[in-house]
């Protein structure tokens, strides 16, 4: 079973993930932004993170660097939907540019979601 770490402000959307990583057998934590998961890092150990990249307090690009400071090399999937002025894409982008090797785009389906987890956890 691969413990999972979630990182997502949208609670529904947070929810949704969650209940469809669980479907699949995974163990899941979840997080409302980057400082609770920095928060819950201290405790847990997951095999995986997949982060939004928009959030609140700390966003996942404040998140992504952060763990690269800690020499953290648990693997990461970026996620996001994009806002009006900035876009999925420029997002995901960035996060590609701090090494993330894996992103989704917001929305996305239960297949794209299980390629990603097997993409990153190569």
């Amino acid at each position: 079973m691969t413990h999972i770490l979630v990182i997502e402000d949208d609670e529904f959307f947070r929810e949704a993930l969650q209940k469809m990583l669980q479907k699949d057998g995974h163990k899941v934590t979840t997080s409302h932004d980057g400082a609770q998961a920095l928060t819950l890092l201290e405790r847990i150990r997951p095999d995986l993170i997949m982060t939004d990249i928009l959030m609140p307090h700390m966003d996942g690009m404040e998140f992504i660097m952060e763990l690269s400071l800690q020499s953290n090399h648990i693997p990461l999937i970026a996620m996001s939907g994009g806002r009006r002025s900035i876009t999925s894409a420029f997002n995901l982008e960035s996060a590609r540019l701090l090494g993330v090797k894996v992103t989704l785009t917001k929305p996305f389906t239960h297949t794209a979601l299980r390629t990603a987890l097997q993409e990153a956890l190569a």
